[in-house]
C-alpha cells in the first residue's frame, strides 16, 4: 500500500464553498498551531476568493493574514489556488502583473500554488508556472475537470503531457462540480500515472454524492494527494471529511502521515464555530446535502448559489428549473467550457439572462462579448458560428493569446493607486480589485488616526 498524503481545506475551499469564504483570521488563529502538528501535506488556506473576500467583506488585509498564517505554520506547506492569467480577479491581467503577484505571493509564505485556467488553455498558465518555479515554490498545475462530448480521456492525457513539458512540478485533477464517478476516477488516475511521473492530488466536491467512492477509486489508482476538510466543514458544496477518510484508508492499510488525535482536536475546535454560522444563517443547510442533479447539469455549488441569488433578487425563483435546463444549452453554444471560475458565471448569467427575457440571447452579457473575442482562451469545442455572427459581427476573433495585447501593469497600478500603496503588495490589491482596495487603504488609514488619537489623548 503507498502513501496517501493529504491537503486540508477548511481555510480556504470548504468554507468558500460553505459559507462564501467568511471565515476571519481571528477564528482559526488560536488552532493553527495543531493543524501545523497534525500532519497534513498541505494546507490550502489562500487564493480562490480569499484575497477578494477579505477586503471586501473581513476588513483584513489579505497579505497580512498570509503572514500571520505563516507565523503560526512552521513546518507545512502553505496552498494557494491561482486561477493563471485571471490571477484572483476576473479578467486577463498583464504578464507583470501576474508574475510580480506570483513572486510577493512566495515571498510572503506560499509554498504551493495550484495554477488552473477555466477553459485548459495551456498559455494562460505558463507565465505563472514559469514564475512560480523561477521563486523556488512548486508549481502544482490543476485540469479543470468536465465531461463533454469533446472531452475524453486521450485529449486530457496529451493536455498532461504538455503541461510536463512546460515544466510543473506536480499534477491535479480539479473536479470543481464534483461529478467524476468512482468508475472516471479510476481510469483517469491510472491514466495519468501510466503516463506521468509527476506527484498526482484530486480534488473534488462532495456536491453529488460521488466524493467519498470517487476519492477511494482514486486512492486504489495510485494517487499521491487528496483533497478533504475537517469533519464539521466537510460535505454538501465542500470537500468530503478529512477524519472519515483518514480512518477509512488507515484501516485498509495505507500509510497515511494525518494524526487521529490533532484532526479531531482541529474538527472539536471548529464544531462552535459551525453551530454559530448555522444559527446565523451563514451557513445555509441547503449547501450541505447531496444534490445529484449537479451531474446532468454540471453546476459547481458556487455557481448554483449564484443562480439563486440572482433569481432571488429577481423574483423568479420559479424559474430555477428552466434556467437549469438552459445551463447545458449555453455551455454547448460557448464550445464545452469546464465550469469554473469565470466560465461558470458567464454561463450561469447568460443562462440565466436568456430565460428571463424569453428569447435566447436577446441580451447578450459583455463578458459573453470578451469570450467570443477570444480574451478568455480558446475554448475546448467548436462554438456555435450562429452565436459568433449574431454578437460579433464582422469582427473576428483573435488569434493570439490575450494577455499579449495588453500593455504592462505594474506602473500604472503604481500611479493610479498614488499614495494610499504603502508597497507592492498594496499595489496588488489595487489593480484586482480597484474600488473595494481603495475603500480598504482609506479605511485603515482612518483606522491608525483615530488610534493615534486615542492614544495621545490618553497620555494627555
Amino acid at each position: 500500500m503507498h502513501k496517501v498524503l493529504f491537503t486540508e481545506t477548511v481555510l480556504r475551499d470548504a468554507n468558500q464553498s460553505l459559507i462564501a469564504t467568511r471565515l476571519p483570521f481571528s477564528q482559526f488563529e488560536p488552532i493553527l498551531k495543531t493543524m501545523d502538528e497534525a500532519g497534513y501535506y498541505s494546507l490550502e488556506c489562500w487564493g480562490g476568493a480569499t484575497f477578494d473576500t477579505c477586503l471586501r467583506y473581513l476588513d483584513e488585509d489579505p497579505w497580512e493574514r498570509l503572514r500571520n498564517i505563516r507565523k503560526h505554520v512552521k513546518n507545512t506547506k502553505l496552498q494557494m489556488l491561482l486561477r493563471g492569467q485571471n490571477i484572483l480577479g476576473y479578467k486577463h491581467y498583464p504578464d507583470d502583473v501576474v508574475k510580480t503577484f506570483v513572486e510577493r505571493s512566495v515571498a510572503n509564505g506560499i509554498d504551493i500554488i495550484r495554477i488552473f485556467d477555466a477553459l485548459n488553455d495551456l498559455r494562460n498558465i505558463e507565465a505563472a508556472v514559469k514564475e512560480t518555479i523561477r521563486n523556488n515554490a512548486t508549481a502544482q498545475v490543476a485540469i479543470s475537470y468536465t465531461t463533454s462530448p469533446v472531452h475524453n480521456l486521450e485529449n486530457y492525457i496529451k493536455l498532461i503531457k504538455s503541461i510536463e513539458e512546460m515544466g510543473a512540478s506536480e499534477l491535479c485533477i480539479k473536479d470543481m462540480a464534483g461529478v467524476m464517478s468512482p468508475k472516471e476516477a479510476g481510469e483517469f488516475v491510472k491514466a495519468i500515472k501510466e503516463n506521468s511521473k509527476l506527484r498526482l492530488d484530486l480534488h473534488t466536491h462532495s456536491t453529488t454524492g460521488l466524493a467519498y467512492m470517487t476519492l477511494l477509486k482514486a486512492v486504489e489508482a495510485g494517487v499521491d494527494v487528496i483533497d478533504t476538510a475537517v469533519s464539521c466543514f466537510s460535505g454538501g458544496t465542500s470537500q468530503a471529511s478529512t477524519n472519515t477518510m483518514v480512518f477509512a484508508l488507515k484501516q485498509l492499510g495505507y500509510d497515511i502521515d494525518v494524526k487521529d488525535d490533532k484532526i479531531k482536536e482541529i474538527n472539536d475546535f471548529f464544531k462552535p464555530y459551525q453551530a454559530e454560522v448555522l444559527k446565523s444563517g451563514l451557513l445555509d443547510p441547503k449547501v450541505m446535502g447531496t444534490d445529484a442533479d449537479a451531474l446532468n447539469y454540471m453546476v459547481p455549488g458556487g455557481m448554483l448559489s449564484n443562480l439563486v441569488s440572482q433569481l432571488k433578487a429577481q423574483n423568479s425563483m420559479d424559474k430555477f428549473d428552466e434556467v437549469l435546463a438552459e445551463v447545458p444549452n449555453v455551455r454547448k453554444d460557448l464550445g464545452y467550457p469546464p465550469l469554473v471560475t469565470p466560465s461558470s458565471q458567464i454561463v450561469g448569467v447568460q443562462a440565466t439572462q436568456n430565460v428571463l427575457a424569453g428569447e435566447r440571447y436577446k441580451i447578450v452579457s459583455k463578458e459573453i462579448k470578451a469570450y467570443l473575442r477570444g480574451e478568455y482562451g480558446t475554448p475546448p469545442g467548436e462554438v456555435s458560428k450562429e452565436l459568433i455572427a449574431k454578437v460579433l459581427g464582422d469582427e473576428k476573433p483573435l488569434e493570439v493569446r490575450y494577455a499579449d495585447t495588453l500593455v504592462p501593469g505594474m506602473e500604472e497600478g503604481k500611479k493610479a493607486a498614488g499614495s494610499l500603496a504603502r508597497n507592492t503588495e498594496d499595489v496588488l490589491s489595487y489593480i484586482l480589485f480597484p474600488q473595494i482596495a481603495e475603500k480598504f487603504f482609506e479605511d485603515r488609514e482612518k483606522r491608525e488616526q483615530n488610534k493615534v488619537s486615542y492614544t495621545i489623548t490618553r497620555r494627555d
